[in-house]
């Protein structure tokens, strides 16, 4: 055999070993921004699935996609099979005619209990609120292409939306009332953002309330991986390092929030599928029980 052969031999060798060795690519959506820490307890979350699944489904590497995207783009992405195998986001019944959905509240739903970031001058003008009927004659603000959008316009609320950064400059200067946050995103969101927009404010006695599921979300075709991340999460349920995770990124706001001193809005969820496992109240968030 000529060395060119035995050069060329090495060196497929050489790809196939590395191939094994690197196992399976998962690519999830980049962060908006360099400060945008929203989405580190689902980095976890999934890079704990994947580990706690070697044994059984072999190596894997987890890395960002190339490109920054809102949320409409990257899970049109993940529908066409593109930059992203593997997103997140609230459910809807279009978005699980399109995209395979694990069906496990991956923030036990905490996210459907909201407070809201508002300028400061603006908070005897909230107190007034009382009814859903009342808080639809407020302004709210919202990402580009979030899920959110559509179930707030559904229940007759007035919605400005804008890329993430930029909204807590727009509440802030009053170009609308109210910038409703998951109770876990809120105090991290407000350290970054009000040294920038001094004027920024937590609002104090209001909480809206809506039934938010939040998935893992995989392309149509590959099963495999959304089996293998369900796999990973159930044997985190188990062992207990899900909650852990829970706790971690939640526990510190959860007593911040005050959520037993606040009066409360529930706002119609029709956006959620009937396969929704609201029954199972193992994977919901129970603020009685806090």
């Amino acid at each position: 055999m000529s060395c060119s052969r035995i050069g060329l031999l090495f060196v497929l060798l050489l790809c196939s070993t590395f191939a094994v060795s690197a196992g399976i690519q998962v690519v999830y959506p980049a962060n908006e921004s360099e400060s945008d820490q929203r989405f580190n307890d689902l980095h976890e979350i999934l890079q704990a699935a994947l580990e706690k699944t070697i044994p059984e489904y072999g190596p894997y590497e987890l890395k960002p996609s190339a490109r920054v995207m809102t949320e409409a783009r990257y899970l049109a992405e993940l529908r066409d099979g593109k930059l992203v195998n593997v997103a997140w986001s609230s459910t809807s019944n279009e978005k699980e005619a399109e995209l395979l959905p694990l069906r496990i509240p991956l923030r036990k739903g905490i996210l459907g209990y909201r407070i809201a970031l508002i300028a400061k001058d603006n908070q005897a003008k909230i107190d007034e609120v009382k009814t859903l009927t009342e808080l639809r004659k407020l302004s709210i603000g919202q990402g580009i292409g979030w899920g959110d959008v559509t179930l707030y316009l559904h229940n007759g609320i007035n919605v400005y939306t804008s890329n993430y950064d930029l909204l807590f400059k727009m509440v802030s200067a009053g170009r609308f009332d109210l910038f409703p946050r998951g109770i876990s995103e809120i105090f991290s969101e407000f350290n970054i953002y009000s040294k920038d927009n001094p004027n920024l404010a937590i609002e104090k006695n209001l909480l809206i309330y809506y039934p938010w599921p939040y998935y893992f979300f995989f392309n149509k075709k590959d099963a495999a991986l959304m089996k293998r991340v369900d796999v990973g999460i159930h044997i985190m349920m188990h062992d207990g390092s899900f909650d852990a995770i829970f706790r971690k990124y939640n526990n510190k706001a959860i007593e911040q929030a005050n959520l037993k001193g606040r009066r409360v809005i529930k706002i119609e969820n029709n956006l959620l599928p009937k396969e929704t496992p609201l029954d199972d109240t193992s994977l919901w968030f129970d603020p009685a029980k806090y």
